[in-house]
């Protein structure tokens, strides 16, 4: 598991960007890699490699196309997005907006519980393609 460090307890210390990063409590490849180094107990560049091999795959497997499933986590699906269009809201002129693709991650079932409470919603409630995840 990866615990956040005492970053935001002293974020009180910290000027400017720095410390909007401190307090967001977002976890960095950094982090990554240092949890894989610990719960496996691989040096650390090879904990480094390995976190950027998996990364590397899921952008180039999303660039080619595709949609990434991580059972038990969530799914990163492509839109596609067709033209429509827009209004300039300061002066109310419309403007085309161009068709384009856009991600958006979808946390599965299990993920959603655990993160309103930490209940499990059992095998029933799966993760696979019948239940829209």
């Amino acid at each position: 598991m990866i615990e956040m460090g005492p970053a935001s307890e002293t974020s009180v210390r910290i000027r400017g960007a720095a410390r909007a990063k401190a307090t967001t409590g977002s976890i960095t490849r950094a982090d990554l890699c240092e949890a894989v180094h610990r719960e496996l107990g691989l040096a650390r560049s090879e904990s480094s490699d390995l976190v950027e091999q998996v990364l590397d795959q899921i952008c180039s497997t999303l660039v080619g196309g595709h949609n990434v499933k991580v059972s038990s986590f969530g799914s990163f699906v492509l839109r596609n997005k067709g033209q429509r269009i827009g209004r300039n809201p300061k002066t109310g002129e419309e403007v085309p907006i161009e068709p384009r693709t856009v991600l958006t991650f979808r946390p599965s079932q299990l993920l959603r519980a655990r993160i309103n409470g930490g209940i499990d919603p059992g095998p029933e409630a799966g993760d696979g393609p019948d239940n829209g995840d």
